[in-house]
């Protein structure tokens, strides 16, 4: 299964799923990243962290470790 943090710079992916759980799945869900919904991979940070998506029309920066538990397709 392809994480958020696998998914190239200028794609557009599909949450699947939200992994996780307590607080950190929490806060992602509470930021607009929900299953089903579209994200859209603006920049990627030169190490790899964080990751720039588009989501529900808002600009998101997310790190790494919290796109490791988001399943999308």
């Amino acid at each position: 299964m392809k994480t958020l943090n696998l998914a190239a710079t200028g794609e557009t992916v599909k949450v699947k799923a939200v992994n996780g759980e307590g607080a950190v799945r929490k806060r992602i869900m509470d930021m607009g990243i929900t299953k089903g919904c579209s994200l859209y991979i603006r920049k990627v940070a030169p190490l790899g962290d964080p990751i720039e998506v588009t989501v529900r029309g808002y600009e998101l920066s997310i790190r790494k470790a919290d796109a490791e538990i988001i399943d999308v397709e």
